[in-house]
């Protein structure tokens, strides 16, 4: 290998999984610099994102959720029923409880909970270098947390977290004051507004900044993706906090600004979208057609184009084989019920078919070139009922090569 040009040097180990390559680091100096070097970090993560996406799992029935999953699909046969062994993922000492936000560019965004609420993480599991952010607002009584966005700001190359939290105003009036039965027991002020702040923490070129962008008339539905487009991140929104009119938001990194984006078509009186998702780069929406009984999903062909906007597939009522009633139990269980929130789109595949889950409890994949169903068993140490889940492309990028001093 000493002997060929850097280049095709680049180009043969760039083909390699990530874990292969981390490995290879021991072999010697010149490695180590080599796997460090951005022209090899960039042509690997551009050959990872045209392979199938990985993911990131994180089990939630665990009274101290800690430890993460790494599960890949991409080099299993096409069988009816595919099992996947997860990989235990290091993780850091300094957080001990924490909830899995999203991933961008093979970077995780991680939230902690309990003691270490208000800690925000950045970390990459593989290259095992992360960075603490420092809390983005002081979190009181009156404080909700509402979403948290992360990206990357391309025109500066910089990443940026976004948080759009509530607060709660309390105002004396007769209309905002719930009397109890009970004479007794005290008298409970309702908030009688909720204002929408966004706060935006910059990571890039020395310490992280910290600003607030002021209010605004939205209030953005949790999702459990983040769906980032042309840079930009999306979520459903109740303006003014009417739930009649369901709106999507784009936030853009580059100028911090929002812009409402062209809904589909599907969307009426008694049928609403109840979550985005990206699709080979498109912003996707979906909704459930309760005459039919099937799961919709609408892709923008052409971003902020309405009339791009097209009905993909449609899905029928599915159950997984790992969720199916024994024998014992009857037909009419609630595990047959397939409401719009128990499935969840995740991806597609390079094969056309759609990555689903189930009542965060099982995947599986639709084809919707032959209607059929293939289901994926998952594999973890114990037995976990329950997990979260976030779309992830590995990468090599290394946190302290965008963390430099001004």
């Amino acid at each position: 290998m000493d002997r060929l040009p850097q280049e095709l040097v680049i180009d043969i180990l760039s083909r390699l999984p990530i874990s292969t390559i981390m490995q290879s680091k021991s072999v010697n100096r010149a490695w180590r610099i080599l796997i460090r070097n951005q022209v090899f970090v960039n042509m690997h993560f551009k050959r990872m994102v045209e392979n199938d996406p990985s993911f990131i799992l994180q089990i939630r029935d665990q009274p101290i959720q800690s430890q993460l999953y790494f599960g890949d699909f991409s080099s299993h046969p096409n069988d009816r029923n595919v099992t996947i062994i997860t990989k235990k993922l290091t993780m850091l000492p300094l957080l001990t409880n924490f909830h899995l936000v999203s991933s961008c560019n093979g970077l995780l965004c991680l939230r902690g909970t309990h003691r270490s609420l208000g800690l925000i993480c950045i970390y990459n599991p593989f290259t095992r270098d992360s960075i603490e952010l420092p809390k983005l607002i002081a979190k009181g009584p009156s404080h909700q947390v509402g979403v948290l966005g992360f990206g990357l700001d391309a025109t500066t190359n910089k990443y940026k977290v976004v948080e759009v939290s509530y607060k709660r105003i309390y105002r004396a009036s007769p209309s905002h004051v719930v009397r109890p039965v009970n004479r007794l027991a005290p008298q409970i002020i309702a908030p009688s507004s909720i204002d929408s702040e966004v706060h935006i923490l910059t990571v890039g070129n020395g310490s992280p900044t910290r600003r607030n962008l002021g209010s605004f008339p939205f209030h953005f539905m949790c999702q459990k993706s983040q769906v980032l487009v042309n840079a930009k991140l999306h979520w459903i929104s109740y303006p003014r906090g009417s739930k009649a009119y369901l709106a999507i938001m784009s936030f853009d990194l580059g100028n911090e600004q929002f812009k409402e984006v062209p809904r589909p078509d599907c969307i009426s009186s008694d049928r609403q979208f109840h979550e985005l998702v990206v699709l080979r780069g498109c912003l996707s929406a979906v909704c459930f057609d309760y005459d039919n009984e099937e799961l919709e999903i609408w892709v923008m062909k052409e971003y902020d184009v309405k009339e791009s906007w097209v009905k993909e597939f449609s899905i029928g009522t599915y159950l997984p084989k790992i969720l199916q009633p024994d024998e014992r139990e009857s037909l009419d269980s609630s595990m047959f019920y397939m409401p719009k929130t128990c499935m969840r789109v995740l991806c597609q595949l390079r094969s056309g078919g759609i990555l689903l889950e189930y009542k965060i409890k099982a995947l599986f994949v639709y084809d919707p070139h032959c209607r059929t169903f293939q289901n994926f068993q998952l594999t973890f140490e114990g037995n976990p009922r329950c997990f979260t889940l976030a779309v992830h492309v590995a990468s090599l990028n290394w946190i302290d090569t965008f963390i430099e001093a001004p």
